[in-house]
Order: structure tokens, then C-alpha cells, then sequence
């Protein structure tokens, strides 16, 4: 990536990825960058739960009702896990490590998609964190809060268009601007 601002430029959501698995490089620079996440008081109230296996990502892809069968086609799901008895703000420390996944694996050239789990549902009504809690053995206190499927891009995506930045959105010492 040339730079931080064409990162943040050219990261778009990956619905869809090639067979194609990643790299133990890959794989280790992913980790890597999600156990250097910032988290409040430096508590690093996350954990990581990482996802090759073909049958568990297709378990994984019907955790709720829409948005996680991308996780089927995925070469890797990363499960971030926040501890509430760590940290109060568990749920901003666990955010911040998704992003960072993302951020990442743009970075190394693959693509991802954000899977939110946190009070999401399956089909039937099951909550989705109970679902992925029960498949990947997930102790009581850990929480789910998101799923990062990651992989190689089966279509690359424009950059974001800056000319449709929503400027009116920012606000200068006080809401309503001027």
C-alpha cells in the first residue's frame, strides 16, 4: 500500500473470495496487527479465535439470519472475543481489533468483510453469539462481537469516491457547524 490515507481509500468490504488459502505469513501478520490493537488502560480485554477449517466456516456462515454466508467462501474467519470482567469497554476494544484485522489484510492485498454477531440472530431467533459460542467451545465470560472473514479478493473493488464524502456530517466546536 503506498499510504495510510490509500488504505483507507481502496478497504472495501470482500463478499467474495477465491479458493485460493493464505500464507502462514499472512495468517501471522493478521494476528500480529490484532494483538497490536489499542484497548483502553492497555487491558487487552480481546481474544482471537482463527478459522481455517472448511466445515466450521460453513457451520460459522449460518450463525444468523443474513450477512455471515460470506464466511463459507472465506480462506479464514477471525472470531473477536472481548471480556467484560477485563474491561467495561470491551465492546470499543474488540471494534478497534476488527478494524484493525481489516485494515491489515487490505494491507497484504486480501479482502474482508466485517460479520456482526453482537446481537444479531439466526434464523429461528437463536441469538448469533450463542451459536458461534457453542461451535467454537467459547467460555461463559468471553462475548462475540464480530467474525472477520478474510481472503483472497474474487473481485476487486473501486475506491471509495471522495467526491461523495458526506461533509455536512462534520461539525466545527458544535453541532450544526458555523
Amino acid at each position: 500500500m503506498e499510504d495510510f490515507s490509500h488504505l483507507i481509500q481502496c478497504r472495501r468490504s470482500t463478499r467474495r473470495f477465491t479458493e485460493e488459502e493464505l500464507t502462514q505469513d499472512e495468517v501471522v501478520a493478521l494476528l500480529r496487527a490484532a494483538l497490536m490493537a489499542p484497548s483502553s488502560k492497555g487491558t487487552r480485554c480481546w481474544q482471537f479465535v482463527v478459522v481455517d477449517d472448511r466445515a466450521m466456516l460453513e457451520r460459522l456462515s449460518h450463525c444468523k439470519e443474513h450477512g455471515a454466508e460470506l464466511l463459507a467462501g472465506a480462506s479464514l474467519a477471525v472470531v473477536v472475543l472481548g471480556d467484560p470482567m477485563v474491561s467495561d469497554v470491551w465492546i470499543e476494544d474488540a471494534s478497534i481489533a476488527s478494524l484493525v484485522i481489516q485494515l491489515q489484510a487490505e494491507d497484504l492485498g486480501l479482502g474482508s468483510c466485517w460479520v456482526q454477531v453482537r446481537e444479531r440472530y439466526a434464523a429461528d431467533g437463536t441469538p448469533a453469539d450463542e451459536l458461534v459460542r457453542e461451535a467454537l467451545d467459547i467460555p461463559l465470560q468471553l462475548q462475540v462481537l464480530s467474525i472477520i472473514a478474510v481472503g483472497h479478493k474474487a473481485v476487486e473493488r473501486k475506491p471509495i469516491d471522495e467526491s461523495g464524502l458526506q461533509w455536512e456530517k462534520v461539525h466545527i466546536n458544535h453541532y450544526g457547524g458555523q
